[in-house]
């Protein structure tokens, strides 16, 4: 099979390997669409994430969905020819983490594309059929794909304890804040604002059912986000740029008793906020790392049009152009919001 490997800071090489063996509970899954995400940018660009550094050669990619050509003796639910979203991180099952349903947590787990293990820009994948989901006929392979991130929106949703009547923020229109904001309004919050200094990512946000938008580079956010809401500030406001500013421009504009949900990661890894204000307004703060128990139902909201996925995506590149889908979206971040890689 041909594999895409990264070999340097912006370099990938398409090599032959042999395709994998699925274990007695993993199906093989030839893969149709992968998502690129902005991890994979990251570790493309920079090497690194915080403390996960890759050391080429390696293989990114983590978002994606294929069809199964062939299962092992003990795979029960699953046949060949099934088309499936794949959740790619293995735990351990045995913490306190994975025992507490908290499986995102646990300490061991194995996710592709997280260095050292390497992620799915490749043709064929194995994989366990408990993280392997059914897609049912209405979805595309495509919409499949976008389950990965969208879990991530959902998770923030819910950590933000999103519902009915409610005002959210959600800073940043990059892919996981569009998904946040589907994933808002999908569990019942009408107005959702969502702020960024890239104009195509607005006019995406407003595509996809945002109830306003702040262009940041242009207006007061702040000013603008309490005049929206008469001066009471956000319930839920969601962080997803990673920046000092926006996170301290979340803190002025939240109402008091609110919570700010942390999901974007910041270029250092570290943010000084203004603790006295979220002291003065008692905020709770909630973060987000990756999603849990979250596959099946997005599977199902997206097939019955609660939230609509497939309309994020701006790009679409065929495997053989990898290398110029990652340049471009790192180059051109202005007009690319989501990229998809056609295996």
């Amino acid at each position: 099979m041909k594999v895409a490997v990264m070999t340097d800071i912006k370099k990938i090489q398409f090599i032959e390997a042999d395709k994998p063996k699925p274990k007695d509970d993993e199906v093989l899954v030839k893969l149709e669409y992968v998502g690129v995400c902005g991890s994979d940018l990251h570790y493309y660009e920079h090497g690194a994430i915080g403390d996960y550094i890759v050391k080429p050669p390696f293989v990114l990619g983590h978002e994606c969905s294929g069809t199964i050509v062939e299962i092992g003796s003990k795979v029960k639910h699953l046949k060949v020819g099934d088309r499936v979203a794949l959740e790619p991180g293995k735990t351990c099952g045995e913490c306190e983490f994975c025992k507490t349903g908290r499986y995102n947590l646990c300490p061991d787990v194995i996710f592709f594309a997280t260095p050292p293990v390497n992620g799915v820009f490749q043709e064929y994948v194995t994989h366990p059929e408990s993280l392997s989901f059914k897609l049912p006929e209405k979805l595309s392979s495509m919409e499949g794909a976008l389950i990965e991130p969208l879990a991530v929106g959902m998770h923030a949703a819910r950590q933000g304890d999103a519902k009915i009547g409610d005002i959210a923020f959600v800073t940043g229109a990059g892919c996981i804040g569009l998904c946040s904001m589907l994933s808002l309004k999908a569990s019942g919050v009408f107005k959702v604002y969502v702020i960024d200094v890239v104009k195509k990512r607005l006019d995406k946000a407003l595509e996809l059912g945002a109830s306003g938008v702040i262009d940041a580079s242009k207006e007061d956010v702040v000013k603008r986000a309490l005049e929206l809401t008469q001066g009471k500030g956000s319930d839920i406001t969601i962080e997803t740029a990673g920046t000092e500013i926006t996170t301290n421009q979340a803190i002025e504009f939240a109402k008091k008793g609110s919570v700010i949900v942390l999901v974007g990661y910041s270029k250092t890894g570290k943010v000084n906020m203004n603790l006295s204000m979220a002291l003065d307004k008692e905020l709770t703060f909630k973060t987000v790392f990756r999603y849990r128990h979250l596959f099946p139902l997005l599977i199902d909201a997206v097939e019955n049009g609660s939230i609509n996925i497939k309309d994020i995506v701006t790009n679409i590149y065929d495997f053989k152009d990898l290398q110029e889908a990652l340049d471009n979206s790192v180059n051109d971040k202005a007009n690319i919001v989501k990229t998809v890689i056609k295996m």
